[in-house]
């Protein structure tokens, strides 16, 4: 009989670690404290982003979790709304960046935009653009479908679902909940942005906290987007731009922009089948966010926007937050217990890279013997 993996949490990351499980042979079940996902992984952009990702390691799982998506859109019946990302750039500075950033094996496949070729390429963005950068291999869902697609199309496949059940304690070879005491040969936990009820010791050491983030959808602006959209401001968030040339635009930044820098602001626009853009967002930190969403900062999002397509944006038919848990590192894996992982993605990168992270994790544990029963420290 094939070995039984477990998994807490069925958000992107519970569902990369259940089809890791379900490609590696295994039995599996997802254990969910919710009726559904309902967090960070169904509130954000959907945007499969590999381009600026850190170099090294977060590149890599980006570009190997970029393909899983793609090989899992068809059988789940999940739309790709558009593909590749156009990087804006309004400043010299900023364009300097990315001309050093395409010179690098991380820009393989990028190419630089100048004049009527940026025009040529969007036409709708209409600011004041010295120039750009185009990378293919970004590829865009639509997360609040897609989560829901991937859950089904998992449960089709034969992983079985337990919605609505808290997990109360994990140790080696079992997980208590309500319900009662499950029991598996390989557990994994995915706890999202629930810092205190598995392992709290581990989220204290690690110093993670909580990202809230401000997210909007704008009424179809007429026009379509040949690619997600971002600009000056992701080059000081996205690790993967740290290039010689951007302290120079860090400095202009902070003279131009201080109130975007203050609340996290950095654009990224993305259109869905409707026509209407999803836009974004900003970074506040917190253990418990509050639930507010002050118009100020909302505000500050829009202008950026307004100032990379030049027209005024359009009606705001939706506001969001969305939390995440956030730490100094990208992501991390650890064993509290033998058979047992806990997995965190501390960074928002969560749909970006969990594929990949997933397929890291099984291969641990399968490098491993089946566990004894024994206690977690």
């Amino acid at each position: 009989m094939a070995a039984e993996l477990l998994i807490v949490g069925a958000g992107i990351l519970g569902l990369a670690h259940a089809l890791a499980g379900l490609r590696a042979g295994l039995r599996v079940t997802v254990v969910e404290r919710e009726a559904r996902a309902n967090g960070a992984s169904i509130r954000n952009f959907g945007f499969i982003t590999v381009t600026g990702q850190q170099a090294g390691l977060t590149w890599r799982r980006a570009m190997r979790a970029r393909d899983i998506w793609a090989e899992l859109a068809g059988p789940a019946g999940i739309p790709v709304q558009h593909r590749g990302l156009l990087m804006a750039a309004r400043r010299p500075e900023a364009l300097a960046v990315l001309e050093e950033f395409a010179a690098t094996a991380m820009g393989a496949g990028c190419h630089i935009l100048r004049g009527a070729a940026l025009k040529a390429a969007a036409p709708m963005l209409q600011g004041d653009l010295v120039g750009g950068l185009y990378s293919p291999h970004e590829i865009r869902v639509e997360s609040r479908d897609a989560i829901p697609q991937v859950t089904a199309w998992l449960a089709s496949q034969g992983v079985r679902f337990l919605p609505r059940t808290a997990v109360h304690a994990v140790r080696s070879g079992a997980v208590d909940t309500a319900a009662g005491t499950l029991r598996a040969d390989y557990i994994v936990v995915c706890p999202g942005p629930d810092l205190v009820s598995l392992f709290p010791e581990i989220m204290a050491r690690r110093d993670v906290t909580l990202c809230k983030l401000h997210m909007l959808r704008l009424a179809d602006p007429g026009w379509r987007l040949p690619a997600a959209v971002m600009s000056d401001l992701g080059l000081v968030r996205y690790l993967g731009y740290a290039m010689p040339s951007l302290p120079a635009l860090r400095a202009r930044l902070e003279a131009e922009q201080a109130a975007q820098l203050a609340d996290g602001i950095h654009l990224i626009a993305v259109q869905s089948a409707d026509g209407s853009l999803v836009v974004g967002d900003s970074h506040h930190y917190d253990p418990t966010p509050d639930p507010f969403q002050p118009e100020a900062v909302d505000r500050r999002m829009l202008e950026e926007y307004e100032a990379v397509t030049g027209r005024p944006a359009p009606a705001v038919l939706e506001r969001w937050i969305g939390v995440y848990p956030s730490g100094p590192e990208v992501a991390f894996t650890e064993a509290p217990c033998t058979g047992v992982r806990l997995a965190m993605v501390t960074s928002g990168t969560g749909a970006s890279t969990a594929f990949a992270i997933a397929e890291e994790t099984l291969a641990d544990l399968l490098g491993t013997n089946p566990p004894a029963h024994t206690r977690c420290a």
